[in-house]
């Protein structure tokens, strides 16, 4: 059982929960926990026991110095942190971690039956994948939940998904299994600049959980990097004259299976953000 440090009664808590590894291109899921850990001054108050679920052989342990100039092992883990953001009416629990390499169905009952402690109300796992995606567009996100209602509330869909999987989607089926609400939502970042980092694709998934929870998640230099990213991949292709085809390629067929949504409810969800940054702003 992970055991927390001095925390107190939490509000209405939603989980936003995002692992290192197969589910996680370009650690643009990962990506997303760190930054709102970051703008949200969040505090770590449990890790789970890495001894466990973790092959050390895999996934070493680290040896560095810390701040005070001793030296200090830190061992592969996955923590629970809180955080109260201000434009939020509710506290949020972020889970960041590593895949396990064993006892995958422990290691999601442990981490779940450290939310019921805390009160989660609702899971939000996160995930990314290599996929045909152009980088010179919006990167996609693909959401969906294990509940009816929750699927009509968000205008998302019940998976229908059949292969491998991650421990995103175990971990999603373990709520399913314990009958709490849980939403999933994967970024495609293009195949072909799948080293990390990529900070589009990390915009893109935080763009759905502005969505999500109704609120404004400050960007930092998000923005500027995500830009950065782009015009280096452009350079990139420049160079060479295949990869420039390819990604021309890969527009032509977005564009077309995106044409009967360029307007409507896609534009509308941007526009009503926009309304709200520049009004916070």
């Amino acid at each position: 059982m992970i055991e927390f440090d001095d925390v107190q009664d939490l509000v209405s808590p939603v989980v936003i929960a995002a692992f290192e590894g197969w589910n996680d291109a370009a650690d643009a899921a990962s990506g997303v926990v760190d930054h709102l850990m970051e703008v949200w001054n969040a505090r770590v108050v449990g890790a789970i026991d890495p001894e466990e679920f973790y092959d050390f052989q895999v996934n070493r342990p680290l040896v560095g110095t810390d701040e005070n100039g001793h030296r200090r092992l830190t061992w592969p883990t996955t923590r629970v942190a809180i955080a109260s953001p201000p434009d939020l009416d509710r506290d949020v629990i972020l889970i960041r971690g590593i895949e396990p390499n064993m006892r995958w169905r422990q290691f999601c009952a442990e981490l779940l039956a450290a939310c019921d402690d805390l009160g989660g109300e609702l899971v939000i796992t996160l995930g990314a994948l290599l996929a045909d995606s152009p980088h010179t567009r919006p990167i996609p996100v693909t959401g969906s939940a294990t509940e009816p209602d929750l699927v009509d509330r968000l205008k998302l869909e019940q998976s229908t998904y059949e292969g491998p999987t991650g421990i995103v989607g175990v971990f999603q089926d373990a709520c399913v299994q314990l009958d709490i609400p849980a939403v999933s939502y994967w970024a495609a970042v293009p195949h072909y600049v799948a080293q990390p980092p990529c900070p589009k694709a990390t915009l893109a998934l935080i763009g759905q959980l502005e969505d999500l929870l109704d609120c404004s998640i400050p960007l930092g230099e998000l923005p500027d990097d995500a830009r950065a990213w782009e015009r280096g991949v452009d350079e990139l292709a420049e160079e060479d004259e295949d990869v420039a085809d390819y990604v021309r390629s890969l527009e032509e067929s977005r564009d077309t299976a995106d044409l009967p949504e360029a307007s409507g409810e896609a534009i509308a969800r941007e526009f009503e953000r926009y309304l709200k940054r520049r009004s916070e702003d």
